[in-house]
């Protein structure tokens, strides 16, 4: 029986799927099964697939469901006792099952464990920002506020969670990573292998570059999450949706659009007028004095340098 099931959802993805494919067969630890659920896609992914010769790879095709649903199929045909999600376009390290799999045979306690994130562009070269959190044990808050993880790929999750919290939303089109996050994070320690060992691809056609649809995912996903929430836990929701109109901020300066992002900034102190002294908002406001009086470009060169210095730091916090 493998160890671990990885679970790979893909909709039309083959102009990445090969290569991400690839990142989990090079992987140092080898007791795994890959579950590629095709949600189904009209590209040549068939023939692909049927060219393979790793008998640990499978491919499941279904008719297009969503991701939450492809998710879930991979899930009640894994048989390992941890899963990884791994989304298409998306890319490892070879160390990453290692290190994420040692992890929880160390820690029984503990449900899920993440890595570090570092953003690629679509010919895999590093963009130069990164997702280092240093949030363990109970992060439930953390979560809420923060979105510490990043996205679904860096997660490897104890089989027995999805017995107890259940499996993905398919009634939410946006953040339902996040939402399943939430959920095992209620119950069970949560652990991060500090290492940049997923890889983030961007391009034109990932899911949060539509913005609107990003907005009412994370509505709903607010609304739900807050729904059965303990009274004394109640003053979070208003932090919790500042800290999303901040993230809605970087996304307009990621587009050098500083108009739009002082929108998302404001209505970030109109949720929590206190979030106007934490580290994020005063960078944020640097980030839009930049863009404005220096145009894009600038903004560009002081951020790269601040990644470098950044990740040298990270190194030697490490």
């Amino acid at each position: 029986m493998p160890k671990v099931s990885v679970i790979i959802p893909t909709y039309n993805a083959m102009k990445y799927l090969p290569d991400t494919l690839e990142s989990v067969l090079k992987q140092t630890f080898t007791n795994f099964e890959v579950l590629i659920i095709n949600d189904g896609s009209s590209d040549h992914i068939l023939e692909w697939s049927a060219k393979l010769l790793d008998p640990r790879v499978k491919l499941i095709s279904q008719t297009n469901q969503g991701v939450s649903i492809a998710r879930n199929t991979g899930i009640a045909h894994a048989q390992g006792e941890y899963i990884a999600f791994l989304d298409a376009d998306d890319l490892w390290e070879p160390t990453k099952l290692e290190k994420q799999t040692s992890c929880l045979d160390n820690k029984p306690t503990v449900g899920l464990v993440y890595t570090w994130t570092i953003l690629v562009d679509e010919n895999k070269n590093t963009i130069g920002k990164i997702y280092a959190s240093h949030a363990e044990g109970n992060v439930w808050q953390k979560l809420l506020e923060t979105d510490e993880m990043c996205n679904s790929s860096s997660a490897m999750v104890r089989r027995c969670c999805f017995e107890t919290v259940g499996v993905f939303d398919p009634n939410l089109a946006f953040a339902e990573d996040m939402d399943m996050w939430l959920r095992i994070a209620a119950i069970y320690p949560f652990a991060v292998v500090k290492e940049t060992l997923t890889l983030y691809r961007q391009h034109s056609t990932n899911t949060t570059k539509n913005r609107e649809g990003m907005i009412h995912g994370l509505r709903t996903l607010i609304e739900k999450t807050f729904q059965f929430a303990p009274l004394d836990l109640l003053h979070l929701r208003n932090r919790t949706y500042a800290s999303i109109n901040l993230g809605l901020a970087w996304v307009a300066i990621d587009e050098c659009n500083y108009k739009k992002a002082i929108y998302f900034r404001q209505q970030a102190i109109l949720h929590h007028p206190k979030i106007r002294y934490s580290d994020k908002f005063i960078r944020l406001s640097l980030a839009i004095l930049l863009v404005r009086c220096f145009g894009s470009q600038g903004y560009e060169g002081v951020r790269s340098l601040t990644h470098f210095f950044r990740w040298q730091l990270l190194k030697v916090a490490r």
